[in-house]
């Protein structure tokens, strides 16, 4: 019972510090931010027995283009600077990530994994719903990673839609690019290098390309997840690693 209330007087606030406008009282100052930083960057944190910030990565990665504007995406020059705010706020204890992507950019999802990787502050990811593409990375770069039993992950190689340049070079490119991929989801997940490359490169699996796509209890048996759980698993285990450093 007591856990259960624990997670119901849980109250969110925002994450970053609100700033306070002269024709606006305190309260409908820190209103706004709060939904301002919920509507740009999807950043929260939650108040209860540790102050644990959460992040949502959602719809598509965007990169250095911009995308349509009826698109969902997550802008990597949002997250990269409110990781490092994260990072360097000390009342922000812990981080819990959620994750439903479809994919996007490579270097900008693989920019804010090694962000995330290389934290001090302990973090949490929960895929929900899908976790696809340069998701699989930012899953795996949280210190204990999540997933629900209905989400699925896409594992695939690197792939570019438009015209390609058909020299050596491109292909060396792909391949170097792939290598990149490869050495950090193994670094930061318990799937071994073979076992990796069998799934992306499994035939039959996906319509007209190459891959594998998995559920939650494939995802954890093949040790590319941690283990199975929801929220409330996820906020668990934040609070025992913040009470145990």
């Amino acid at each position: 019972m007591s856990k259960k209330k624990h997670h119901k007087d849980r109250t969110f606030i925002s994450c970053t510090p609100a700033f306070s406008l002269a024709e606006d009282t305190p309260d409908t100052a820190l209103s706004n931010a709060q939904s301002d930083e919920m509507i740009k960057l999807g950043l929260v944190r939650a108040e209860g027995r540790h102050s644990i910030c959460c992040l949502n990565i959602i719809g598509q990665v965007e990169g250095h283009y911009l995308l349509p504007p009826d698109n969902k995406t997550t802008k990597y020059e949002h997250i990269i600077p409110s990781l490092v705010e994260i990072e360097q706020d000390e009342t922000a204890e812990g981080l819990l990530i959620l994750l439903n992507t479809v994919g996007g950019d490579v270097e900008a999802g693989l920019a804010i994994a090694e962000l995330i990787a290389g934290m001090k502050t302990p973090t949490a990811s929960i895929v929900l719903g899908g976790g696809h593409s340069i998701g699989v990375p930012l899953a795996v770069s949280a210190k204990r990673s999540f997933i629900v039993p209905s989400a699925t992950m896409t594992v695939h190689p690197v792939r570019l839609n438009g015209p390609v340049v058909g020299v050596p070079q491109t292909l060396e490119y792909f391949r170097r690019m792939q290598k990149r991929i490869d050495r950090f989801i193994t670094a930061n997940s318990r799937i071994s290098e073979k076992r990796l490359h069998e799934l992306m490169l499994a035939t039959g699996e996906i319509v007209m390309d190459v891959g594998t796509v998995i559920d939650g209890e494939t995802a954890v048996e093949c040790g590319l997840i941690d283990r199975l759980g929801g929220l409330s698993d996820a906020l668990e285990w934040l609070d025992k690693q913040i009470e145990q450093t």
